[in-house]
């Protein structure tokens, strides 16, 4: 019989990977175009958006290193496939590209025609490994 602290660390990868998918869901997806919608000006809304997706970031690459981390755990490695560490890597490498290699030409307002649909790609790209990460750790979760 499992205590409830056993319990809650089987299920911690599923939390953890719900965090990191949700987050990038919900400022993608209703957080920006709220601020769009809704602040005076682009350039605001924008600037605003930037500081976001800074912030959404460091919370993602926290989150994915958490996952990798408790994926380690000898009982998990069995379950878990090898796409999944490999999704959770690029996930983190492409949170970092947007933040360090693409954001900062968004910023100068250089070029956007290329750095906007460039970072929105990668960070749609970033959330389908979140996405991935979160459907592997659901469907490798013990029966209660």
């Amino acid at each position: 019989m499992q205590t409830n602290f056993a319990r809650f660390v089987v299920r911690l990868p599923v939390w953890v990977a719900a965090a990191w998918a949700m987050g990038l869901t919900c400022l993608g997806a209703f957080v920006v175009p709220m601020l769009f919608a809704s602040l005076p000006s682009k350039a605001l809304a924008g600037a605003m958006a930037g500081q976001l997706f800074a912030v959404q970031t460091w919370i993602s690459v926290v989150l994915a290193m958490v996952l990798l981390l408790l994926t380690r755990h000898e009982s998990a490695q069995s379950r878990i496939p090898g796409h999944y560490v490999v999704s959770v890597l690029a996930g983190i490498l492409l949170a970092l590209l947007v933040e360090f290699g693409v954001s900062p030409h968004i910023r100068a307002h250089e070029n956007l025609g290329l750095w906007h649909p460039l970072g929105s790609a990668m960070y749609v790209a970033q959330w389908l490994c979140a996405m991935w990460a979160f459907a592997c750790t659901l469907s490798n979760q013990p029966a209660p």
